[in-house]
């Protein structure tokens, strides 16, 4: 990504700040630095910290033994090396005086915060979510982060292609075997990072964030692979069902409801739309076949840096649907003890209708 990037993202954070009224924005480890400098920070007990002040200059306060990992933006923010024998909290806070409102990254270590708070004693300054500043920007996909999304949902959708083509073994191995084997083959297919594959066989589908083990894998059994990672700094997500022989007419039928249910989700997210209407288009096709009980979860998440992040779909969002929003559709059915089937995409609002980001066979494909 270009400084230009980076420039336009503190330019309307600092838009943002001026209309909720923050002095002070303090980003330390997590998604809103990289977002607003292209810098990860590792999660050290050194104090890494970007002071971005309203009316001034952004400033990465940084260890000096970490500076050589960062890819300076000219003009978007300037680097303060710090040295191991420095006091990086103090740094910070002569940095930011002393504000009224300080708005301050969610997974900041309390540590630091807890000392800063220790540079500041009596003072009157209220303290915020960074959220507060963050949330609408990272929510609005921009056009970089669009095609960095479509990039990692096709290498998804390629291991996808392999489970259903039968190139991934599934019966006699274990759960955990056929999740290492996704996940390899996520990273061959450019991820970065495998953020997780869950390989869920007959029962222990029912349960929709199964931990893939030692179960082995049996002919004529549903089997439910939820897989994906981080590519380039995005997210990736997919879920798809095979069946090891001729499912049941049970297990058929429930998955044309699904199927059904998935799309209408799809269809539903509309640029003007409320969130929970994703969740109630998918809901209500499952309720009206007779499965409402079984569908335990929400319908949605959001995605981008991070697997889960805003806005979600669910009963009670009703935050209207902006173009450039990105986010999942996964409804499922979970019959405790016997099965349990997902389907899942994640989808970018845009003013032409919902964008998928997956295009692997939506359909419950029959192996063996």
């Amino acid at each position: 990504m270009t400084t230009g990037i980076f420039l336009d993202r503190l330019h309307r954070a600092r838009a943002s700040m001026q209309q909720s009224g923050v002095d002070v924005l303090l980003v330390s480890v997590g998604s809103d630095l990289p977002y607003l400098t292209g810098y990860e920070a590792m999660p050290l007990e050194r104090l890494t910290m970007l002071v971005v002040p309203r009316d001034g200059d952004a400033t990465l306060v940084i260890p000096r033994l970490e500076a050589p990992r960062v890819a300076e933006q000219p003009g978007a923010f300037s680097l303060r090396p710090w040295n191991e024998t420095d006091d990086p909290v103090a740094i910070v806070a002569s940095l930011v005086g002393r504000p009224e409102v300080a708005a301050v990254g969610d997974t900041m270590w309390a540590r630091f915060l807890v000392e800063l708070l220790g540079h500041w004693p009596n003072s009157t300054t209220r303290y915020v979510r960074s959220t507060e500043v963050m949330n609408e920007l990272r929510m609005r996909k921009d056009a970089a982060e669009i095609a960095a999304l479509q990039a990692a949902g096709a290498a998804a959708d390629r291991v996808a292609a392999q489970l259903h083509a039968g190139d991934i073994p599934l019966v006699g191995r274990t759960e955990a075997e056929v999740s290492a084997d996704i996940s390899a083959r996520l990273l061959a297919e450019g991820h970065d990072v495998v953020n997780f594959a869950i390989v869920a066989a007959g029962e222990n589908a029912a349960s929709p964030h199964h931990h893939p083990g030692s179960r082995v894998i049996r002919d004529g059994e549903l089997v439910l692979c939820d897989f994906g990672g981080t590519m380039a700094g995005y997210c990736s997500d997919i879920t798809r069902c095979v069946s090891l022989g001729a499912p049941p007419a049970e297990v058929a039928e429930a998955y044309a409801v699904l199927h059904e249910a998935q799309a209408a989700g799809v269809a539903a997210g509309v640029v003007g739309a409320a969130c929970q209407d994703v969740d109630r288009a998918s809901r209500t096709v499952i309720a009206d076949a007779g499965w409402g009980e079984y569908f335990i979860h929400r319908t949605g998440h959001g995605i981008g840096m991070e697997a889960h992040e805003d806005p979600y779909m669910v009963e009670g969002n009703t935050l209207p649907i902006a173009a450039g929003h990105a986010f999942s559709v996964e409804p499922g059915i979970y019959v405790d003890g016997k099965w349990g089937m997902r389907l899942e995409d994640i989808v970018v609002a845009s003013d032409a209708g919902p964008i998928s980001m997956n295009h692997a066979d939506h359909s419950l494909v029959v192996l063996g």
